[in-house]
């Protein structure tokens, strides 16, 4: 099976293809880049948006440049509001060549009130950069959600 996802991103091009071959056999994924066409850090409605984009975007991709593939993935994270407190999440859109759609979205994290406009101006890779000063330290202590866990300890 044929699939492609909407990012270069190791990470996620490996999650996908773990979780792909615990329903389907033979599984090769490859990665694309492709503009979301929403904010640099997608913010509530902006999440979904960007995925759905991401999709339509490969999909328009692989038909100008003749690429056959059996599914199409996107994986957009952003932070919300609409339940009254600010967190981060991630939203995974998946279709098929005949537009069928399924969507998903991660666990969420809560984010301390005084980093939300920093992350909204800026996007969340920069300001976990700044909170644990060296993106090396970041990614070794396990990226955002690890890092999530040691947000607690920073007060509103």
């Amino acid at each position: 099976m044929k699939v492609l996802i909407a990012t270069k991103n190791e990470g996620k091009i490996e999650g996908a293809k773990r979780a792909l071959q615990k329903y389907f056999d033979d599984i090769e994924i490859e990665g694309i880049k492709v503009d979301s066409n929403v904010s640099e850090e997608p913010v509530n409605d902006e999440i979904y948006i960007g995925a759905k984009n991401r999709v339509k975007n490969l999909k328009t991709y692989c038909k100008e440049n003749n690429i056959k593939a059996d599914l199409y993935i996107s994986s957009e994270s952003g932070i919300y509001n609409t339940l009254g407190r600010w967190m981060i999440t991630n939203l995974a859109v998946i279709e098929d060549n005949n537009d069928f759609e399924s969507y998903a979205t991660s666990a969420s994290f809560p984010v301390p009130e005084r980093l939300v406009k920093d992350i909204i101006d800026t996007d969340l890779s920069k300001v976990m950069d700044k909170v644990f000063t060296k993106d090396k330290e970041r990614h070794n202590r396990g990226g955002a959600i690890r890092g999530f866990n040691t947000w607690r300890n920073i007060k509103d």
